[in-house]
Protein backbone atom coordinates (compact mmCIF):
# COMPACT_ATOMS: atom_id res chain seq x y z
CA UNK A 1 0.00 0.00 0.00
CA UNK A 2 3.09 2.42 0.99
CA UNK A 3 4.83 1.55 -2.23
CA UNK A 4 1.64 2.24 -4.74
CA UNK A 5 0.68 5.98 -2.47
CA UNK A 6 4.65 6.49 -3.71
CA UNK A 7 3.99 5.54 -7.22
CA UNK A 8 0.66 7.64 -7.36
CA UNK A 9 2.60 10.46 -5.87
CA UNK A 10 5.38 10.06 -8.85
CA UNK A 11 3.07 10.11 -11.57
CA UNK A 12 1.30 13.49 -10.15
CA UNK A 13 3.99 15.21 -9.38
CA UNK A 14 5.38 14.46 -13.65
CA UNK A 15 2.14 15.37 -14.56
CA UNK A 16 1.75 18.54 -12.62
CA UNK A 17 5.82 19.35 -13.47
CA UNK A 18 4.66 19.15 -17.19
CA UNK A 19 1.63 21.21 -17.16
CA UNK A 20 3.26 23.37 -15.41
CA UNK A 21 6.53 23.46 -18.07
CA UNK A 22 3.39 23.63 -21.05
CA UNK A 23 2.08 27.26 -19.11
CA UNK A 24 5.78 28.58 -19.17
CA UNK A 25 6.51 28.28 -22.48
CA UNK A 26 4.95 30.63 -24.25
CA UNK A 27 6.39 33.32 -21.07
CA UNK A 28 10.46 31.83 -21.81
CA UNK A 29 9.87 32.21 -25.70
CA UNK A 30 8.79 35.53 -25.22
CA UNK A 31 11.86 36.27 -23.52
CA UNK A 32 14.53 34.64 -26.06
CA UNK A 33 15.60 37.26 -28.15
CA UNK A 34 13.89 37.04 -32.32
CA UNK A 35 16.24 35.66 -35.00
CA UNK A 36 16.02 36.95 -37.98
CA UNK A 37 17.44 36.07 -41.33
CA UNK A 38 20.97 38.32 -42.56
CA UNK A 39 19.81 40.65 -44.90
CA UNK A 40 20.87 40.54 -48.33
CA UNK A 41 23.25 43.48 -49.06
CA UNK A 42 22.03 46.15 -51.76
CA UNK A 43 22.66 45.27 -55.50
CA UNK A 44 26.44 47.05 -56.76
CA UNK A 45 25.87 50.13 -58.94
CA UNK A 46 27.61 52.73 -61.04
CA UNK A 47 25.41 55.58 -60.12
CA UNK A 48 27.62 58.05 -58.24
CA UNK A 49 30.05 61.32 -58.66
CA UNK A 50 33.54 60.52 -58.74
CA UNK A 51 37.04 62.54 -58.44
CA UNK A 52 40.67 60.66 -59.33
CA UNK A 53 43.71 60.94 -61.00
CA UNK A 54 45.50 59.69 -63.99
CA UNK A 55 49.19 58.62 -65.46
CA UNK A 56 49.60 57.84 -68.83
CA UNK A 57 52.03 58.21 -72.11
CA UNK A 58 50.92 60.19 -75.25
CA UNK A 59 52.65 60.73 -78.79
CA UNK A 60 51.08 63.16 -82.06
CA UNK A 61 51.70 63.70 -84.94
CA UNK A 62 52.28 67.00 -86.14
CA UNK A 63 53.46 68.47 -89.31
CA UNK A 64 54.18 72.68 -89.39
CA UNK A 65 53.89 73.90 -93.02
CA UNK A 66 56.05 76.83 -93.97
CA UNK A 67 59.06 77.14 -91.40
CA UNK A 68 61.58 78.43 -94.26
CA UNK A 69 59.36 80.61 -95.35
CA UNK A 70 58.88 82.03 -92.28
CA UNK A 71 63.10 82.78 -91.73
CA UNK A 72 63.67 83.44 -95.18
CA UNK A 73 61.17 85.98 -95.79
CA UNK A 74 61.56 87.31 -92.63
CA UNK A 75 65.07 88.38 -93.66
CA UNK A 76 65.01 88.43 -97.15
CA UNK A 77 61.52 90.19 -97.59
CA UNK A 78 58.09 88.91 -98.32
CA UNK A 79 57.70 86.73 -101.22
CA UNK A 80 61.59 85.19 -101.56
CA UNK A 81 60.77 81.75 -101.02
CA UNK A 82 59.36 79.81 -103.80
CA UNK A 83 56.88 77.14 -102.58
CA UNK A 84 56.47 75.29 -99.43
CA UNK A 85 57.79 73.38 -97.14
CA UNK A 86 56.13 70.88 -94.11
CA UNK A 87 58.52 69.88 -91.76
CA UNK A 88 56.63 66.27 -89.23
CA UNK A 89 57.76 66.07 -85.70
CA UNK A 90 56.44 63.31 -83.50
CA UNK A 91 56.13 64.58 -80.33
CA UNK A 92 56.10 61.87 -77.09
CA UNK A 93 56.17 62.13 -73.35
CA UNK A 94 54.36 61.52 -69.94
CA UNK A 95 50.76 62.65 -69.24
CA UNK A 96 49.25 62.88 -65.51
CA UNK A 97 46.42 64.89 -64.52
CA UNK A 98 42.99 63.84 -62.85
CA UNK A 99 38.95 63.97 -63.70
CA UNK A 100 36.15 64.33 -61.52
CA UNK A 101 32.45 63.45 -63.16
CA UNK A 102 28.90 61.53 -62.56
CA UNK A 103 27.66 58.36 -63.90
CA UNK A 104 23.89 56.81 -63.76
CA UNK A 105 23.13 53.20 -63.84
CA UNK A 106 19.81 52.25 -65.66
CA UNK A 107 17.88 49.28 -67.77
CA UNK A 108 19.93 47.60 -65.26
CA UNK A 109 23.30 47.26 -66.94
CA UNK A 110 23.61 50.31 -68.74
CA UNK A 111 25.20 53.25 -67.57
CA UNK A 112 25.54 57.26 -68.76
CA UNK A 113 27.98 60.08 -67.86
CA UNK A 114 29.40 62.84 -67.88
CA UNK A 115 33.61 63.42 -67.43
CA UNK A 116 35.51 66.11 -67.01
CA UNK A 117 40.03 65.51 -67.17
CA UNK A 118 42.78 67.87 -67.92
CA UNK A 119 46.02 66.29 -67.92
CA UNK A 120 49.44 67.81 -67.82
CA UNK A 121 51.95 66.84 -70.72
CA UNK A 122 55.77 66.72 -71.23
CA UNK A 123 55.28 65.64 -75.00
CA UNK A 124 57.67 66.86 -77.27
CA UNK A 125 59.60 66.29 -80.74
CA UNK A 126 61.79 68.34 -83.54
CA UNK A 127 62.92 68.13 -86.88
CA UNK A 128 65.52 69.86 -88.47
CA UNK A 129 65.14 71.61 -92.40
CA UNK A 130 67.53 73.60 -94.15
CA UNK A 131 67.51 76.82 -95.36
CA UNK A 132 68.39 76.94 -98.67
CA UNK A 133 68.65 81.06 -99.45
CA UNK A 134 71.77 80.92 -96.91
CA UNK A 135 74.56 79.65 -96.88
CA UNK A 136 75.55 75.93 -96.81
CA UNK A 137 74.83 74.37 -93.50
CA UNK A 138 72.02 77.36 -92.23
CA UNK A 139 69.08 74.98 -90.82
CA UNK A 140 66.32 75.58 -88.72
CA UNK A 141 65.02 73.90 -85.74
CA UNK A 142 61.46 73.52 -85.59
CA UNK A 143 60.18 72.26 -82.43
CA UNK A 144 56.52 71.43 -81.52
CA UNK A 145 55.47 70.56 -77.37
CA UNK A 146 51.67 70.07 -76.16
CA UNK A 147 51.89 71.00 -72.45
CA UNK A 148 48.14 70.24 -71.30
CA UNK A 149 45.17 68.60 -72.77
CA UNK A 150 41.63 69.42 -71.25
CA UNK A 151 38.64 67.56 -72.22
CA UNK A 152 34.57 67.52 -71.58
CA UNK A 153 33.29 64.59 -72.75
CA UNK A 154 29.93 62.17 -72.29
CA UNK A 155 30.56 58.67 -72.10
CA UNK A 156 28.37 55.29 -71.85
CA UNK A 157 29.08 51.54 -70.93
CA UNK A 158 27.35 48.28 -70.57
CA UNK A 159 28.51 46.88 -66.88
CA UNK A 160 29.05 43.21 -65.97
CA UNK A 161 28.41 43.87 -62.58
CA UNK A 162 31.98 45.56 -60.93
CA UNK A 163 33.34 45.75 -64.78
CA UNK A 164 32.39 48.52 -66.56
CA UNK A 165 33.27 48.53 -70.74
CA UNK A 166 32.93 52.21 -72.35
CA UNK A 167 33.21 54.60 -74.88
CA UNK A 168 33.48 58.53 -74.79
CA UNK A 169 33.66 61.34 -76.80
CA UNK A 170 33.39 65.02 -76.90
CA UNK A 171 35.10 68.78 -76.37
CA UNK A 172 38.38 68.75 -76.32
CA UNK A 173 41.67 71.79 -76.00
CA UNK A 174 45.69 71.45 -76.38
CA UNK A 175 48.09 73.93 -74.80
CA UNK A 176 51.03 74.39 -77.54
CA UNK A 177 54.53 75.56 -78.13
CA UNK A 178 56.01 76.03 -81.43
CA UNK A 179 59.48 77.00 -81.81
CA UNK A 180 61.49 77.63 -85.04
CA UNK A 181 65.25 78.24 -84.00
CA UNK A 182 68.95 78.59 -85.88
CA UNK A 183 70.96 80.97 -87.61
CA UNK A 184 70.53 82.20 -91.08
CA UNK A 185 73.03 84.07 -93.59
CA UNK A 186 72.10 86.84 -95.19
CA UNK A 187 73.83 86.92 -99.15
CA UNK A 188 76.95 89.25 -98.64
CA UNK A 189 76.65 89.31 -94.63
CA UNK A 190 79.72 88.60 -92.91
CA UNK A 191 78.14 86.11 -90.78
CA UNK A 192 74.66 84.24 -89.76
CA UNK A 193 72.45 85.76 -87.58
CA UNK A 194 71.04 84.11 -84.92
CA UNK A 195 66.95 83.83 -85.25
CA UNK A 196 64.28 82.33 -82.47
CA UNK A 197 60.57 82.41 -83.45
CA UNK A 198 58.19 81.33 -80.62
CA UNK A 199 54.73 81.03 -80.50
CA UNK A 200 51.97 79.76 -78.01
CA UNK A 201 48.29 78.93 -78.82
CA UNK A 202 45.03 77.12 -77.53
CA UNK A 203 43.55 75.08 -79.79
CA UNK A 204 40.16 73.48 -80.39
CA UNK A 205 39.15 70.07 -81.28
CA UNK A 206 37.36 66.81 -80.52
CA UNK A 207 38.15 63.92 -78.66
CA UNK A 208 36.90 60.07 -78.55
CA UNK A 209 38.06 57.20 -76.73
CA UNK A 210 37.72 53.62 -74.96
CA UNK A 211 38.20 52.18 -71.66
CA UNK A 212 37.39 49.81 -69.05
CA UNK A 213 36.98 50.15 -65.42
CA UNK A 214 36.65 48.02 -62.43
CA UNK A 215 35.64 48.37 -58.90
CA UNK A 216 37.84 47.10 -56.99
CA UNK A 217 37.74 47.75 -53.56
CA UNK A 218 34.54 49.63 -51.25
CA UNK A 219 34.49 53.48 -53.06
CA UNK A 220 37.75 52.81 -54.97
CA UNK A 221 38.04 51.95 -59.14
CA UNK A 222 40.91 51.69 -61.43
CA UNK A 223 40.75 52.40 -65.32
CA UNK A 224 42.83 51.75 -68.57
CA UNK A 225 41.73 54.20 -71.44
CA UNK A 226 42.49 55.09 -74.57
CA UNK A 227 42.09 58.52 -76.02
CA UNK A 228 42.63 60.16 -79.72
CA UNK A 229 42.52 63.65 -80.43
CA UNK A 230 42.10 65.87 -83.43
CA UNK A 231 43.04 69.32 -83.80
CA UNK A 232 43.24 70.06 -87.46
CA UNK A 233 45.29 72.89 -88.48
CA UNK A 234 45.50 76.07 -87.35
CA UNK A 235 47.82 79.27 -88.27
CA UNK A 236 50.03 80.31 -85.44
CA UNK A 237 51.20 83.97 -85.04
CA UNK A 238 54.98 83.09 -84.50
CA UNK A 239 57.55 86.50 -82.94
CA UNK A 240 61.40 86.58 -83.24
CA UNK A 241 62.59 88.03 -79.86
CA UNK A 242 66.10 88.35 -81.22
CA UNK A 243 65.38 90.25 -84.77
CA UNK A 244 62.13 91.70 -84.19
CA UNK A 245 60.75 89.43 -86.88
CA UNK A 246 57.39 88.16 -87.31
CA UNK A 247 55.13 85.61 -89.43
CA UNK A 248 52.43 83.07 -89.48
CA UNK A 249 53.28 79.08 -89.39
CA UNK A 250 50.46 76.60 -90.33
CA UNK A 251 50.50 73.23 -88.03
CA UNK A 252 48.06 70.43 -88.26
CA UNK A 253 47.94 68.05 -85.45
CA UNK A 254 46.67 64.87 -83.62
CA UNK A 255 47.19 63.15 -80.53
CA UNK A 256 46.91 59.77 -78.83
CA UNK A 257 47.09 58.62 -75.58
CA UNK A 258 46.87 55.96 -73.40
CA UNK A 259 46.45 56.00 -69.36
CA UNK A 260 45.86 54.51 -65.94
CA UNK A 261 43.48 56.17 -63.48
CA UNK A 262 41.73 55.88 -60.08
CA UNK A 263 38.69 56.96 -59.13
CA UNK A 264 37.22 57.56 -55.62
CA UNK A 265 33.12 57.11 -55.89
CA UNK A 266 31.08 59.40 -53.10
CA UNK A 267 27.42 58.60 -52.26
CA UNK A 268 27.05 54.78 -54.32
CA UNK A 269 25.02 52.16 -52.82
CA UNK A 270 26.47 48.83 -53.22
CA UNK A 271 29.80 49.27 -52.49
Amino acid sequence: MHTETYSMNKLLLARAAAFMLILAGPAVAADMPMQYPPLAPPPFTWTSCYAGMHLGGGWAQKAMTDPVQLVQDSFLGFGSTIGTTTVNASPSGVIVGGQIGCDYQFASTWVAGIEGAASGSTMNGSATVPLPLGALGDTATVTARTDFLPSLTARLGYAFDRVLLYGKGGAAWAGDKFTVTGAFTVPGAPAATGFGFEGLEVRTGWTAGVGAEWAFYRHWSASLEYDFYQFGHRTTLMSDTINGFQGNMDAKQSVQVVKLGVNFHMWSSGW
